[in-house]
């Protein structure tokens, strides 16, 4: 149970029982959810675009799921310090649901879920605390922190814990190029724990790979785009740094996943101006996750890195973009008109 008293110190309050439903007053667009109330009921208060829903201090042990509907909602924790408010829950891929109907599947299994356009969440920590020791039985591990799939998803300020498949950044539909920007994010895991179609930039966040008592290597990855072949950008991460609780080169940087559902998907990452420690193999940094779909074949690329896990002994396992190439890989070309970073 180290995983849990891990993710929980320092938390303040109790484990919520979700019992309250609060709702909105007339003519307001702001709903405090305090301890004893439950997530999941503000957001289903939410009758409009543009509301807010304000976390207070505590631990909420629920599952969160936002509507295409809620349109414009911010969803924030009530201090700065993204510690202080955590919304937890620990399904997993593998896990049966309580009705008898099957097993969540990986989306399913995600403690936060939204489709809605415009969405803001920030100062908080969305977590999934599922455990492969605890449930050795079970071979489905992915276990997703947030799943969102909606355009203009703006996360700011919040911390992504789990282990297998954090955080999934998917889009709406196959031909959607939805956008979505996570500014000052920590996110940690083993497996491709940041991974899917979306057009999705990372700045000034901090990926940090856990931890496996293994006896294999790899030991995971950090990135697993999926990004449609029409799609002229996949996955964005620049000035962020990558640390390590594992031995040295025990992780590769990125795999590409070509999903059954999509063979056609051709992933795409740039890592651009970022530090990367010494937990990231430096010689062979990306691999294959199915062999018909070789990484090289893929849009992998770097530019400007720095740190142990940045050197080039091999140039042709680590594709470096010119300097020219490396301007069209910015915050502003991936998200085009929707510019979050300009917001006050």
């Amino acid at each position: 149970m180290l995983r849990r008293r891990t993710l929980l110190t320092g938390i303040a309050g109790g484990l919520t029982a979700a019992a309250s439903a609060p709702v909105f007053a007339s003519g307001r667009h702001v709903l405090h959810v305090h301890p004893g109330d439950s997530v999941q009921a503000a957001v289903d208060a939410v009758t409009g675009p543009g509301r807010t829903v304000v976390v207070h201090p505590g631990t909420y042990r629920e599952v969160v799921n936002i509507p295409a509907s809620a349109a414009e909602l911010t969803v924030r924790g009530a201090t700065r310090d993204p510690r202080d408010v955590v919304i937890v829950y620990d399904n997993a891929n593998g896990t049966q649901k309580p009705d008898g109907s099957g097993t969540y599947g990986t989306a399913g299994s995600a403690t936060f879920t939204s489709a809605a356009p415009g969405l803001t969440v920030r100062d908080l920590t969305l977590a999934n605390d599922w455990l492969r020791a605890d449930h050795p039985d079970i071979t489905g591990t992915q276990a997703v922190a947030a799943y969102t799939y909606g355009d203009r998803t703006h996360f700011d300020n919040v911390r992504l814990l789990a282990h297998q498949d954090t955080l999934f950044v998917e889009t709406t539909a196959l031909t959607s190029f939805d956008r979505q920007y996570f500014h000052r994010c920590h996110i940690e895991g083993d497996v491709d724990f940041v991974f899917g179609r979306a057009t999705a930039v990372f700045e000034d966040c901090h990926f940090h790979t856990l931890r496996r008592d293994v006896n294999f290597t790899p030991k995971g990855m950090v990135f697993a785009p999926s990004t449609a072949r029409a799609n002229p950008y996949g996955i964005l991460a620049v000035r962020s740094r990558f640390t390590s609780a594992a031995e040295d080169g025990a992780y590769k940087l990125a795999r590409p996943w070509v999903p059954s559902y999509e063979t056609t998907a051709w992933p795409s990452l740039v890592v651009r101006n970022s530090r990367i420690g010494p937990g990231i193999d430096p010689v062979a940094p990306y691999t294959n996750m199915r062999e018909a779909y070789p990484w090289q074949t893929m849009r992998f690329a770097e530019y400007g890195n720095s740190g142990p896990g940045a050197v080039v002994p091999v140039p042709e396992n680590r594709p470096q973009l010119t300097t020219a190439e490396a301007a069209t890989h910015t915050r502003r070309s991936y998200l085009g008109n929707w510019r979050p970073y300009e917001r006050p």
